[in-house]
């Protein structure tokens, strides 16, 4: 099972993601072109709360760029997260 879970395609992870978030109550936003590259994969809202994710197959880190606008974020008070797996995100839900 661990190996399968590697071989998963971001896009299939970030399927599952939104579908359990949404399931939560969270409106989800998958953030495809904007004016800042880099920028995190998914955009969460619920009750006041913003939460930016770069979704990310197991044991795959982000860039640089990826990893400086996560920090950009965070900067500004926004919670930013790297998610590898619907168990990264439990606390939200």
């Amino acid at each position: 099972m661990k190996g399968l879970i590697q071989k998963l395609k971001e896009s299939i992870i970030q399927q599952k993601i939104i579908r359990h978030l949404e399931k939560n109550g969270w409106y989800v936003i998958k953030l495809i072109q904007t004016n800042k590259n880099g920028i995190a994969d998914l955009c969460a809202l619920k009750n006041g709360k913003v939460v930016f994710m770069e979704v990310k197959r197991a044991n795959l880190q982000p860039t640089l760029l990826q990893a400086f606008r996560a920090k950009e974020l965070a900067q500004k008070g926004f919670i930013t997260l790297i998610v590898h797996d619907i168990k990264d995100i439990e606390h939200l839900c």
